[in-house]
């Protein structure tokens, strides 16, 4: 084997100050939200779908929260408060906000929500917790590849098609399936919605396409015997939203770089770390 020969004090030298640098940003961030953060709250509520106009009503329900100045108290609680106050589920107030018949509040009983959203939140862990049971399942059941894997992209920007061309992939070899994103999906401040066929060099990440690779890569695996990870990409205004939604479709890896958002994109340096942060 090879070796460097690397002093050694000087990697330690390495490690220190990046462990020091992180934690600083760290600190900085964890204080913070984000309306994508909150967004992707909502979305591990259960709030799905869009509005008659074909918006997300995660978008929704954060635009009515900034409007009536509640936002900085978190979505869940106010949210969760409204449940609990309409005798709702969690899709029925987004869909009630978003006809302009409810009106959301700051809850009177903060302790009661905080219980509920507790609740809510265990229930939807209790969900991602069991799609990673799913997997060491599938993996004891299929059996896995050696490595090194064989990484293979798709990106036609139809997801029908992309289903097509990655079963052939994982068919002649391939072990991990990658999903590009359409041109600019990093820039949309929304996560477009159901199964998309117009991706322009790659194809929409929605949770719609997220399952429906899924699944056909779990049928593949059951054919060619062996796991077939599945990858995507969640940098940029919505990474918090994809990398929620990939957790809850199963996904095997995700693709999250805050340093993508800024340098590549432009976007808010404080935005995009606190992002990451929380995908």
């Amino acid at each position: 084997m090879t070796r460097l020969h690397l002093d050694q004090r000087q990697i330690d030298r390495a490690r220190e100050s990046a462990r020091r640098i992180a934690g600083a940003v760290r600190a900085q961030m964890e204080p913070y939200t984000t309306t994508s953060v909150e967004r992707a709250t909502l979305r591990l509520l259960g709030v799905d779908g869009v509005d008659e106009n074909g918006v997300p009503l995660p978008n929704r329900l954060v635009e009515h929260l900034q409007a009536v100045d509640l936002l900085a108290h978190g979505a869940a609680p106010v949210v969760v408060g409204a449940m609990l106050e309409q005798q709702s589920t969690v899709q029925q107030v987004a869909e009630a906000v978003a006809a302009g018949t409810l009106r959301l509040r700051r809850p009177a009983n903060t302790r009661l929500v905080r219980a509920a959203c507790d609740e809510e939140a265990g229930k939807r862990c209790a969900q991602i917790a069991a799609q990673r049971d799913a997997r060491e399942a599938a993996i004891a059941s299929f059996g896995e590849a050696r490595t090194p894997w064989l990484y293979v992209i798709v990106a036609t920007g139809n997801i029908h098609e992309d289903v097509k061309q990655a079963r052939a992939a994982a068919e002649q070899g391939a072990d991990i399936i990658a999903v590009i994103r359409s041109t600019g999906q990093s820039l949309l401040d929304y996560v477009p919605y159901g199964a998309t066929t117009e991706g322009f060099g790659g194809t929409y990440a929605t949770q719609e396409n997220f399952r429906l690779m899924r699944a056909a890569l779990d049928e593949t695996a059951d054919r060619v015997g062996r796991y077939i990870r599945l990858t995507n990409y969640c940098s940029g205004l919505c990474m918090p939203e994809i990398a929620a939604m990939g957790a809850i479709e199963r996904l095997d890896m995700m693709l999250n770089d805050s340093m993508y958002g800024i340098i590549f994109r432009d976007i808010n340096l404080q935005r995009t770390f606190i992002d990451q942060f929380f995908s």
